[in-house]
């Protein structure tokens, strides 16, 4: 058992790792060498169409909205996005993709799709189910801990 905790916490730490290096890599190109993983995160959270308001987009990405404003003000002043105060109520702010921030959105987007496709093709009909129940249970309890109360 202890050796199967092993591999399993040097896998997800050098999997996690691995990723964010990887993903890193892959946002940076000659259009898009502006902006860093988190901005392209957070370009990801607003979405096509219409996006939406700061504090819906802060919740998807588990931040304050003071986080986010900072986020923000970079994106907005690199034309990745826009800013609009509601009409009804001053207090709220709803952001949108420029066109150049729907590329960076389809850009990333890419990406994940590359690397999903570069799992599904290494993996038989009988290791999806096994692989899908895996990141269940890994979502789950990731959720579960950033739910948690910081104090305990």
């Amino acid at each position: 058992m202890e050796d199967a905790y092993k591999v399993i916490n040097d896998t997800l730490v050098s999997l996690i790792n691995e990723i964010w290096r990887l993903e890193e890599k892959a946002i940076i190109t000659e259009e898009f060498k502006d902006i860093s993983n988190n901005d392209m995160h957070v370009i990801e959270a607003i979405g096509l169409g219409e996006g939406g308001n700061m504090s819906s987009i802060a919740r998807k990405l588990n931040v304050t909205v003071g986080t986010l404003t900072t986020a923000m003000n970079s994106l907005v002043n690199k034309k990745y996005v826009t800013r609009q105060r509601s009409e009804k109520d001053r207090r709220v702010v709803f952001v949108k993709l420029t066109e150049r921030g729907e590329r960076a959105y389809h850009h990333h987007a890419d990406y994940h799709r590359q690397m999903t496709e570069a799992i599904l093709d290494k993996l038989d009909e009988k290791e999806l189910p096994v692989l899908i129940k895996t990141l269940d249970a890994l979502s789950e309890f990731f959720n579960g801990y950033s739910e948690e109360p910081e104090n305990k």
